[in-house]
């Protein structure tokens, strides 16, 4: 019951996630990467605070609020650096088809380290999954951007990033809560973005926002960001970083259903297809063999 709630939580988390790939690329060429990621992560702490404050729940205890910091920079500062800047080179769809490398490399990086063995099952779900995700977004990739392949590479090294904050900051959650982590990891991540994006007056663009672009910023920061990492947050403290990661692949569908209404991206059938599949690969992978049970 722990492992499918902890998928469960995690499969939101990657449709909210998805839906921000496309808010994200709404306004990606309005503001730089920094500023962005400072107003998105700026929003969601503001918004997580409180909450956290009113839940009484632990925090993060003092041996490991220098991890907790550590691993706020390393996800709240520069994967949104790198997953703002590619989403100026490339597609909502073909960032979110890199961004489903998640798996593969939380896989492995959880094996090296020694937190998760690697099973056949796993490897086996994710392989579905990945597949599921290449269907998907199979058509229209030949009529992408010029430069769409360093945009496509700067959101592989998000997902690395990602990769390794999902296995590190597994055992912190557990040992706090999955909102007060979110919430001081996310203070610290985006006070830096804030910080720099001040002192370079990357803020400055926001006085010609209108409604459109406003509407799109406060998602980012209450549901791409709050909410969304909450629920990441939630579903490591309730099972595995690969079975958490392998969620992410419902990503891309997520981002080209936002892609296709915000800014008329192709949708078609083979979207809906790949969703199957990408039920069928969490299914393999988190069903626990009979002995198990």
């Amino acid at each position: 019951m722990s492992d499918l709630l902890g998928v469960l939580a995690a499969m939101l988390s990657s449709a909210l996630g998805g839906a921000s790939i496309g808010a994200t690329r709404y306004v990606a060429h309005l503001l730089d990467p920094l500023a962005l990621g400072s107003l998105r992560f700026g929003i969601g702490f503001v918004f997580l605070l409180p909450i956290a404050m009113l839940q009484k729940a632990p925090w993060p205890a003092w041996p490991d609020w220098l991890r907790t910091a550590g691993l706020g920079l390393l996800f709240f500062a520069l994967f949104p650096i790198l997953f703002n800047a590619s989403l100026r080179l490339t597609t909502a769809s073909r960032g979110a088809l890199a961004l489903s490398t998640l798996p593969l490399l939380t896989m492995v990086i959880a094996a090296l380290l020694g937190v998760e063995p690697l099973t056949r099952r796993k490897a086996a779900g994710v392989g579905i999954a990945i597949g599921g995700v290449a269907l998907a977004l199979l058509t229209g990739l030949q009529h992408a951007p010029p430069e769409a392949w360093k945009g496509d590479l700067l959101m592989v090294a998000a997902a690395l990033a990602m990769a390794f904050y999902s296995v590190w900051s597994r055992a912190v959650i557990r040992r706090s809560s999955p909102l007060t982590f979110t919430a001081a990891a996310m203070g610290v991540g985006g006070a830096l973005l804030l910080g720099i994006s001040l002192a370079r007056g990357g803020l400055d663009p926001l006085a010609a926002f209108a409604l459109p672009q406003w509407l799109a910023i406060v998602y980012l920061g209450v549901f791409g960001a709050a909410l969304t990492f909450f629920l990441w947050a939630y579903a490591l403290s309730r099972t595995t970083p690969t079975l958490v990661a392998v969620s992410v692949t419902v990503n891309p569908v997520a981002a080209g259903l936002t892609g296709a209404l915000l800014l008329g991206e192709p949708l078609r059938w083979n979207l809906f297809v790949g969703l199957a599949a990408i039920g069928l690969g969490i299914v393999v992978a988190t069903r626990r063999p009979r002995a198990a049970r």
